[in-house]
């Protein structure tokens, strides 16, 4: 075996366990790291998507503070659609640029449930949040809800996205 071969075999065992271990790091109760971290178009594209240890403390306050309080007052899973992005993962997906995704930071989570309408409607009265988005849909239900939260300073934004025609403040 040469120098290469062996550079090449230590570089994918190393890949391996971070991403074993990334699936074993559970965020609150019912989350973990990867649920965050996961994404077809990263996995289509090769590109890396893990967090580091800021981003990491950011998807925690937004378990701690948010997702877990809200999936134990409403008692059904929440499934995260889109949890963390790297800077290449946010431009290929065309996340937003300006100013840069929170969901980069580790500040932001998309999600959804069997009632989204429910669970936006139970965030915006009850939980801290920064920003707080009904996504698409229409006036009974989102397709999604994009919340983020972050550690000093949220803003209690709450919008509406229109397809084609941008958000709204509501």
């Amino acid at each position: 075996m040469n120098w290469k071969t062996a550079i090449i075999i230590v570089a994918a065992a190393l890949l391996i366990s971070r991403s074993a271990r990334k699936k074993r790091i559970m965020l609150g109760k019912n989350f973990s790291l990867d649920e965050f971290t996961r994404s077809k178009t990263a996995n289509q594209q090769g590109i890396i998507n893990n967090p580091g240890p800021i981003e990491i403390a950011n998807l925690q306050a937004l378990v701690t503070n948010v997702l877990q309080p809200l999936r134990d007052a409403l008692k059904v899973p929440i499934n995260i659609t889109s949890g963390y992005r790297s800077l290449m993962l946010n431009k290929a997906i065309g996340g937003a640029t300006s100013p840069i995704s929170q969901h980069t930071k580790g500040q932001a989570a998309d999600i959804v449930s069997n009632d989204n309408a429910r669970m936006f409607n139970y965030i915006k009265n009850n939980l801290p949040y920064d920003q707080l988005i009904w996504e698409a849909g229409n006036d009974s239900q989102p397709d999604w809800v994009h919340v983020s939260f972050r550690m000093g300073g949220n803003r209690y934004k709450v919008l509406r996205y229109y397809p084609g025609q941008g958000y709204q403040d509501i």
